[in-house]
């Protein structure tokens, strides 16, 4: 199948430009970056694409047992930068795409150059000496509600997620993002996110790496973005002052100033 199509890939930006791959999370689709897009696209070249079972994507593409393990995820991405014969590229990840590059960048170093981690976790649940920000049954009761019942899970979670929750309307956004998604495959989605473990790939990253963690953000602590920079060696890390998980969308500007500022650095 065309990866094109299959990925529902969009480029824009200056085609002569340093190439700019924006990865989408859970529950999402490249839409979650267009307030990203026109702060990249007068310097950059800018790739956006949907996962397999997201978004624009070609539904029929999608195999449960691919898309079970995070290395589906990243193949996804592997085959978008060979499809379009990227040479390091920079590698934006949301929330589980960051983890998702960490795994890309490995299976084609020639492809990926460096990495930009927004609001990333390698690993959802507490353990000895971790703090994830869930215990292993808060974890099993999320997934279970949203098993039980995703639209409503969608809800109710939602707007958790994203916080601000005196700017309501990102909270339905995100609401109506996970709801468009398709239960069985936002199931498959879910597990493979919030049950990873990726914390032994951390110190295989031996590219230019920013990690950006948000002020307060329930999905990802402090101590998680403290882990994730701690653990990749020669990586930045900056911590915005927005709230909630998505601050791509939550605050903008202050996301893009810090992305920029990272890639300016790599020239």
């Amino acid at each position: 199948m065309d990866i094109r199509r299959r990925n529902n890939i969009r480029i824009t930006g200056r085609p002569d430009g340093p190439t700019v791959v924006l990865a989408h999370g859970f529950g999402c689709d490249q839409n979650m970056w267009r307030l990203t897009v026109p702060a990249l696209e007068e310097h950059y070249r800018v790739v956006l694409f949907d996962y397999v079972g997201s978004g624009g994507s070609e539904l029929s593409a999608w195999d449960e047992k691919r898309y079970s393990s995070l290395a589906g995820y990243a193949q996804d991405v592997v085959d978008v930068c060979e499809e379009l014969d990227l040479r390091d590229a920079v590698l934006v990840g949301h929330s589980v795409s960051a983890m998702v590059g960490v795994l890309a960048a490995r299976a084609a170093p020639e492809r990926i150059g460096s990495l930009v981690m927004v609001a990333p976790s390698p690993c959802y649940i507490d353990s000895d000496g971790y703090r994830g920000g869930f215990s292993a049954e808060d974890i099993d009761e999320l997934l279970e509600s949203l098993e039980s019942n995703y639209l409503g899970w969608s809800a109710a979670m939602a707007p958790v997620i994203m916080g601000n929750p005196d700017r309501p309307e990102l909270g339905e956004e995100l609401t109506n993002s996970f709801c468009a998604t398709d239960p069985e495959i936002a199931r498959v989605f879910a597990r493979t996110t919030f049950l990873s473990d990726s914390r032994d790939d951390l110190e295989s990253v031996t590219v230019p790496t920013l990690v950006l963690e948000c002020a307060s953000d329930v999905i990802a602590p402090r101590e998680v973005g403290a882990y994730v920079h701690a653990r990749i060696p020669g990586s930045a890390l900056v911590t915005l002052q927005a709230t909630g998980h998505c601050p791509q969308l939550s605050a903008p500007r202050e996301t893009n100033a810090a992305i920029l500022g990272f890639l300016r650095g790599l020239r």
